[in-house]
């Protein structure tokens, strides 16, 4: 097949209602070098795959299809997007119609133009719900701390990325893909754009508090060693605080005052007990995670594959 400039992945769930919408709108652009669509239905409920089975034979744009044999979450569905695009540049995008389809080329030519490996987007004003802002932003704050990324650098999963960078973050074949995560560790050759940000067209947003807390879970266990080293300064500190507070008891004891009473002994030992068993989690998620990546829990199985037809012969 033919070079193809840029290549667009879609991660799909219950985006039967929309995804026709996106590829219409997606087939009008002409980017530098030609586009193809890479769409990937990560075991959506509804019935995304008929939708898009029913896509490819007019389609005016080389798509390939690709089916999860059941949901293994949204990092991992773009993951498995990015190991079948072609394209000099890949731009990742939601399938919900909020990532403007007229914006794709001005965020392609800002990373072609400017030769940035990866570029973000960020939004003026989010038209997610409140509680999901607030969920996204913590998870910046969080990234800010954990990652090695540009300071206030807004991760969106409305971005580009080179080739180059596609090929080494696709060599990570864990279970518990943070792309963003993945894309620090390979370059900081980076660039940030603003675009327009929709309101969803149907329906509501699929992320749910429990999803935005294994994301974070992702960000935070997968690639940094921050949360262990907190762990250790917390049992330090109350390590400490024990001390001070046996040191505290055996004085009251020799200058003959009356011990701390029941609701004092609980206190302090709840507090410790709590830490106590806070730090073994975090321990336990790093253990948990290691262990099922050693026993080659997949990242994603992809039950059906229908690859794009020679861009010489779509019409």
């Amino acid at each position: 097949m033919s070079a193809i400039g840029l290549s667009i992945v879609v991660p799909v769930y219950r985006g039967a209602a929309t995804v026709g919408a996106l590829v219409e709108a997606l087939s009008e652009l002409k980017p530098a070098g030609g586009l193809e669509i890479v769409l990937v239905n990560d075991g959506s409920p509804d019935d995304s795959g008929d939708v898009i089975r029913a896509l490819l034979p007019t389609a005016r744009v080389p798509i390939t299809y690709l089916e999860h044999a059941r949901n293994f979450g949204e990092h991992n569905a773009v993951m498995t997007g990015l190991r079948h695009a072609r394209g000099s540049y890949v731009i990742t995008m939601d399938d919900d119609l909020q990532n403007p389809p007229e914006e794709v080329v001005r965020l392609y030519d800002h990373a072609r133009i400017g030769g940035w490996d990866v570029v973000y987007t960020r939004y003026a004003k989010k038209e997610h719900d409140g509680w999901r802002n607030l969920g996204s932003r913590f998870a910046n704050k969080v990234a800010d701390w954990l990652l090695d990324k540009p300071k206030g650098l807004y991760l969106s999963s409305f971005r580009c990325m080179s080739a180059f960078v596609v090929e080494q973050v696709t060599q990570y074949r864990g279970p518990y893909p943070y792309v963003d995560g993945l894309i620090m560790q390979v370059t900081q050759r980076i660039a940030s754009i603003e675009v327009a940000h929709y309101p969803r067209a149907v329906g509501r947003s699929n992320y749910t508090l429990k999803r935005l807390a294994l994301l974070w879970l992702n960000l935070a266990t997968n690639f940094s060693v921050v949360p262990l080293r907190i762990a250790v300064f917390a049992g330090a500190a109350l390590g400490a605080m024990g001390m001070l507070l046996a040191a505290f008891v055996v004085l009251e004891a020799l200058l003959g005052y009356t011990p701390p009473g029941w609701a004092s002994t609980m206190t302090v030992y709840l507090l410790l007990t709590g830490v106590q068993f806070m730090i073994l989690g975090v321990m336990g998620e790093y253990v948990g995670r290691a262990f099922l990546s050693a026993n080659g829990k997949p990242q994603g199985v992809v039950r059906e594959a229908i690859p794009a037809r020679d861009p010489e012969r779509v019409s």
